[in-house]
């Protein structure tokens, strides 16, 4: 790996680019009675944007600059590869590198082709195969100049997802579900084989995923219930990163586990308990404390912050929290904890899976005309990584 610190902004293919026809989010969005508030439609026009948003990255001061290739456009039908996507994304790679920023991949970020997911998505007896067949039709994309590489973006919510028949983001608010464990153990199947793909092409690529670990804590007298409930939400996933190149933590809030009925763990809310604009506790300090939970379970694997972020109205309110949040990062580096990076979630005001409601932009979006406006968080955020560079 570099051995500079990744400072950057992360984006996320479904949510920016707009039109994904071909994916199974978008037959979900569409369907007669769907739980979402509005489909992701031209999402802000990123397929066709980025220049001005990479433009924007670079202006401020960011090094890296994450952004994820749509399988569903790649492969919009079982078996045809769509030579003009894999061009467009190989384009957007050199477009990141031409503008002196490092290029961060994802190759999975929730959505799927669309014929995979009428076969049975995650539990097709062929995943694994097909992912694969995938990964190797990307390969101009990735060999024109990618160092970091995220097979499949917070595994644990996908694994949630397919738990819970009320899909999206706000179905998550009423609490984290168990992962289905056969989706679990698909996907670290298929984040392992997708590693050692990647590698054999190109052992210098930094390969991991990006987990959404929260900081979980117990309340008083439920101590001994906290690993019933992290272990399977998230603690396997970790555990599967032991041999990447790193391990990314997504972290928005705290979440207090609390004894419920029969003594199992359950999470409990406080009522008066300041909040974001899409309900979760505004506790910027839950980076500090996700990191120092992640460090011990991951032994001597370098963390990479591939998330962390705040839904607000308000920018100063933002800027507030992202102070809070580096600080305790920070705190967690001078205590010998190994992060390699932060990347800001989001870039871009987007399609947060069911709603444009919830901005997490530095860079506000005009839903009518695509226009970009950077927020003066924008700016403030590119200049904080003289401060954060040095890793510990």
């Amino acid at each position: 790996m570099s051995g500079d610190f990744l400072w950057g902004v992360a984006t996320g293919a479904h949510q920016t680019e707009g039109n994904n026809t071909s994916s199974d989010w978008w037959r979900f969005e569409h369907a007669p009675g769907a739980p979402v508030g509005e489909p992701s439609g031209d999402a802000v026009d990123g397929f066709h944007r980025w220049p001005e948003d990479m433009d924007l990255a670079a202006g401020a001061g960011f090094t890296d600059y994450r952004f994820g290739v749509e399988w569903s456009r790649v492969e919009p039908e079982d078996g045809f590869i769509s030579r003009a996507a894999v061009d467009h994304y190989r384009r957007m790679v050199e477009g990141v590198l031409s503008r002196g920023l490092r290029p961060f991949v994802t190759l999975h970020h929730f959505t799927l082709p669309n014929w995979f997911g009428r076969g049975g998505g995650w539990l097709r007896a062929d995943a694994k195969q097909r992912f694969l067949r995938y990964v190797d039709a990307i390969a101009p994309v990735l060999d024109a100049g990618v160092a970091h590489v995220g097979t499949v973006n917070e595994p644990n919510i996908v694994a949630m997802f397919a738990a819970d028949t009320g899909r999206g983001m706000s179905a998550l608010r009423r609490g984290l579900p168990l992962p289905d464990p056969q989706v679990t153990e698909t996907l670290v199947e298929v984040h392992h084989a997708a590693r050692a793909r990647l590698k054999a092409r190109n052992p210098k690529v930094a390969v991991g995923w990006g987990v959404s670990v929260q900081d979980c804590q117990a309340e008083p007298g439920a101590e001994h219930l906290l690993a019933d409930y992290t272990r399977p939400r998230d603690e396997v996933f970790l555990h599967a990163a032991s041999d990447d190149d790193w391990v990314g933590v997504q972290t928005y809030t705290r979440i207090r586990v609390g004894r419920g009925p029969e003594g199992r763990p359950v999470e409990v809310t406080d009522p008066a308990a300041r909040r974001t604009m899409n309900g979760w506790e505004f506790y910027p300090e839950a980076l500090g404390g996700a990191l120092r939970r992640v460090a011990p379970l991951v032994g001597d694997v370098p963390i990479i912050v591939t998330e962390n972020g705040i839904a607000t109205e308000d920018d100063d309110e933002r800027v507030e929290y992202t102070s809070r949040a580096l600080q305790s990062m920070r705190a967690a580096m001078d205590d010998g904890i190994r992060v390699h990076g932060y990347l800001h979630w989001s870039m871009l005001d987007n399609y947060e899976w069911g709603t444009y409601a919830t901005t997490f932009g530095l860079v506000a979006v005009d839903r009518a005309t695509f226009t970009r406006t950077p927020r003066p968080s924008l700016e403030w955020l590119g200049r904080q990584v003289p401060s954060q560079r040095t890793r510990s």
